[in-house]
């Protein structure tokens, strides 16, 4: 993790004499509750800018999460807004990241905004992996944009990052430093289950680190059980091992939650947890483990350390439970069961599974292999083929 150690130490540099700078990109759901979470944490040394096409309905947005946050008293930061961008269009990205300069970039953009994609597939086929390429779409605009406008940001991503981002980096290209959301949902409900299990009042000081794919996130939350697959996951008490049966446990994380926008909030709670992990490192020398999926460019969901307690900021795959082979075997299985059968060289390899299934379900023959080269066009074959007879 090299780069990413490379941009916290540049970081630690900068705020030593200036305020962060977060540039959120797309202003949907996830960005919103971003938004909030953000101003709620009554931080003065950090600017926000929003960045999207639609500069009116952008400024109806920021002005009621401003205006709410002040009335709790909460409302410390300044909030800026660059309209005309155009997430289709890389010079207008590029310009925004050039002019606002920021420190770290959340893309919380859809490419079909307000559809939830497993609203169509997941009773037919269990697998979301054939919405990579959509989750990929502006994600690369995103990163080449960085690349022209020679941005030193930490860069965070939202959008199927188990695949997305070790996409990009097996085609050398630039590529998010960490994905939010997907296992990182995972964790609390573990924590709330083991600590039923166990009589545990204080469950926030139950520790979960674990290792698996998006796959792994809506089944175990959705169905509580694993597919067949057992998890990677050690679970602690104040340090010491706890004594819980793990198919209990998975069995109650099934818990109730809603299927519409409101479960954006524990995306955009997941980029607020990075964010905060990033800069207590970089400007207070605090040291955090989070999970996170595709980070360092690998398959999946991994633990990661964020530490910043020595003279320089360190960023790393935490393999104190767990060896990274193991790790990475365990999301490669889960990913697979996702319909991911592989990605490298820059392209994406959808499972026999999933073109069967897609056949099945939908009469439609879905391409084997996806490149970088060729997102587009698999992005509107999904949207003609697949979306757009649904709705």
């Amino acid at each position: 993790m090299r780069i990413l150690e490379k941009k916290l130490n540049l970081l630690k540099g900068e705020l030593r004499n200036r305020k962060a700078r977060i540039m959120i990109m797309g202003l949907g759901s996830v960005g919103n509750y971003l938004l909030d979470y953000l101003l709620s944490a009554q931080d003065e040394k950090i600017d926000v800018c929003v960045a999207g096409r639609n500069g009116k309905k952008m400024l109806s947005d920021v002005n009621i999460v401003r205006v709410a946050s002040l009335i709790r008293g909460q409302n410390r930061t300044r909030v800026s807004i660059i309209d005309n961008v155009d997430l289709n269009d890389v010079g207008t990205v590029a310009d925004a990241i050039g002019a606002y300069r920021p420190d770290i970039i959340v893309n919380s953009s859809r490419a079909c905004p307000g559809l939830k994609y497993g609203s169509i597939s997941w009773n037919r086929i269990r697998a979301y992996g054939i919405w990579a390429p959509l989750s990929m779409k502006y994600t690369k605009n995103i990163m080449e944009a960085y690349v022209r406008a020679e941005s030193d940001a930490v860069v965070i991503t939202t959008s199927y990052p188990d695949a997305v981002i070790p996409w990009l980096k097996s085609g050398g290209k630039a590529y998010p430093d960490f994905g939010s959301g997907n296992i990182n949902h995972l964790i609390p409900r573990i924590k709330f289950a083991a600590a039923d299990r166990a009589g545990i009042e204080d469950y926030w000081n139950i520790d979960v680190t674990m290792a698996a794919s998006h796959f792994h996130d809506v089944v175990v939350s959705r169905e509580g059980q694993t597919e067949g697959v057992e998890m990677l996951a050690d679970i602690r008490y104040r340090g010491q091992k706890m004594n819980v049966e793990m198919d209990e446990v998975i069995r109650a994380c099934n818990i109730q939650m809603p299927a519409d926008a409101k479960r954006n909030m524990m995306n955009a709670s997941s980029n607020f947890e990075i964010i905060s992990a990033v800069l207590r490192a970089v400007c207070r020398g605090e040291k955090t483990k989070l999970h996170c999926p595709g980070v360092s460019g690998e398959i999946g969901g991994y633990p990661v350390v964020i530490d910043g307690t020595g003279e320089q900021a360190r960023a790393y795959i935490c393999e104190d439970y767990f060896g990274l082979d193991s790790m990475r075997g365990k999301n490669r299985q889960s990913i697979y069961l996702d319909g991911i059968e592989d990605v490298r060289n820059g392209t994406l390899y959808y499972t026999d599974e999933l073109l069967a299934g897609v056949k099945k379900a939908f009469d439609v023959e879905l391409m084997k292999s996806v490149s970088l080269d060729n997102v587009e066009d698999a992005c509107d074959f999904l949207i003609r083929k697949v979306i757009e007879p649904q709705i």
